[in-house]
């Protein structure tokens, strides 16, 4: 009982943030009751440790790069491309704007997709004059795919790369496993979100209001590092896998350069156009600190038991079949993270799947439905993920409130269909690539 009111303590804290108190000195103060009452012990501290860290510092590298080529008009140039490519037809543009957020999500991870499109689609749409009904059912989209689509790559989820290093799945392994299963997760989202919105889909809007995709570029030097950077950095992860690189390391190296080339440290003119002050102030450093801090709050609740109650439930799954035990995972770490948040809620997933005595292609199975589960999870509820929390904080900012009943109203019709046809689809496809 006290490691679980340690834990809902710190959720409710990291969930209200008090006068602006920071995610990660709510986690941290959490991690200290925890270790002050013996919930955890110091031994423990490494053990988290050496599964956050690499997630950890990658989600960081990534969010820094997406952050300077935001400020670059990067994600801008993007939009207005898609836009443009719509051709005055609404119902064209809207699965556009769907398969960007998820090419986002799958490289920049799903926060960079959630918290830096979004914007900026809805600043398109405001210009094109949409109806609050049709700019809301763009911002849904964009929100929502953010992170059914963050399934492709290690690197698309910070819930993807604690379970690739918990289970030493490699980059290659894993995307040969779930590139085909987001295909699945992304043909979904379309579906739903167009069966859902379809009625408030503008039929045309007026392509003149648009500027040239080229005026939103603000800093051309980064522009032309961008495609070059990331393609490197993409083969970068394949080759280096064999040589055991954490891939903080070739995340970081790439933040490095597209900041060396923002900054223009090479060079005496200098010209620099991006703020990286800025950019570093915008940074998640909270994260480092929610990470260590939660997980070991979390780690409390499974020495105090719950990590043997999840094992107990995911080997009665496992007794019942590989379909049950895949989906049904899949459904407990969702319904689980929709109510103690997806990052908490992967710990408490892995931890179980590792104690489970199952067959090897129903554990294999399960370590993939836990990132299905805690991905696609958080959409049910707010509180299911961070980001969404953000996402909800950034539209309010821009004039554009949604509730959490509302948030609700959509998250639990959307997200069960779309979790369902992919867990079927992983269900399917692992044993193939085995």
């Amino acid at each position: 009982m006290l490691a679980l009111a340690i834990f809902v303590a710190t959720l409710v804290l990291v969930i209200w943030q008090p006068r602006g108190l920071g995610i990660g000195w709510s986690a941290l103060a959490g991690a200290a009751v925890a270790l002050a009452t013996g919930v955890v012990g110091w031994s423990d501290v490494g053990t988290v440790w050496e599964i956050v860290w690499d997630a950890t510092f990658t989600f960081v590298a990534l969010i820094v790069i997406s952050l300077v080529l935001d400020e670059a008009g990067f994600f801008a140039w993007a939009a207005l491309h898609v836009a443009r490519w719509g051709g005055g037809n609404g119902r064209r543009l809207f699965p556009l704007v769907v398969l960007l957020g998820a090419a986002i999500a799958a490289i920049f991870a799903n926060d960079g997709a959630a918290l830096l499109l979004t914007p900026i689609v809805l600043a398109i749409l405001l210009r094109l004059d949409f109806p609050p009904a049709g700019a809301l059912a763009f911002v849904v989209a964009c929100g929502f795919v953010a992170d059914t689509t963050s399934l492709p790559l290690v690197v698309s989820n910070l819930v993807n790369i604690v379970t690739a290093n918990f289970f030493d799945v490699s980059f290659g392994r894993y995307a040969a496993v779930m590139v085909p299963v987001n295909l699945v997760s992304l043909a979904a989202t379309l579906l739903v979100l167009w069966v859902y919105f379809r009625n408030d889909i503008p039929a045309t809007y007026d392509v003149r209001q648009l500027e040239a995709p080229g005026s939103a570029i603000r800093d051309h030097a980064i522009f032309r590092a961008a495609f070059p950077l990331l393609g490197l950095l993409l083969v970068a992860y394949f080759v280096t896998e064999p040589l055991g690189v954490p891939i903080a390391y070739l995340t970081g190296a790439a933040a490095l350069v597209l900041m060396a080339v923002a900054g223009r440290w090479f060079s005496a003119g200098n010209g620099a156009v991006v703020d990286l002050p800025k950019v570093l102030r915008g940074a998640p450093w909270q994260i480092v600190l929610f990470s260590i801090g939660m997980y070991l709050v979390v780690y409390g609740l499974g020495n105090a038991g719950l990590t043997d109650i999840a094992a107990d439930v995911l080997r009665w799954l496992g007794e019942q079949g590989t379909f049950i035990a895949t989906v049904g995972t899949g459904f407990v770490v969702a319904a689980l993270a929709s109510v103690m948040n997806n990052m908490p809620a992967t710990l408490v997933g892995a931890l179980a799947i590792d104690r489970a005595d199952v067959a090897p292609l129903t554990r294999k199975l399960m370590v993939y439905a836990n990132v299905v589960g805690n991905d696609l999870g958080p959409k049910f509820t707010p509180i299911g993920s961070l980001a969404t929390l953000l996402w909800l904080h950034v539209l309010a900012g821009k004039g554009q409130r949604i509730t959490w009943g509302a948030y609700m109203r959509v998250g639990l019709v959307l997200t069960p269909p779309v979790l369902l046809a992919t867990l079927v689809a992983l269900w399917a496809w692992l044993p193939v690539v085995r």
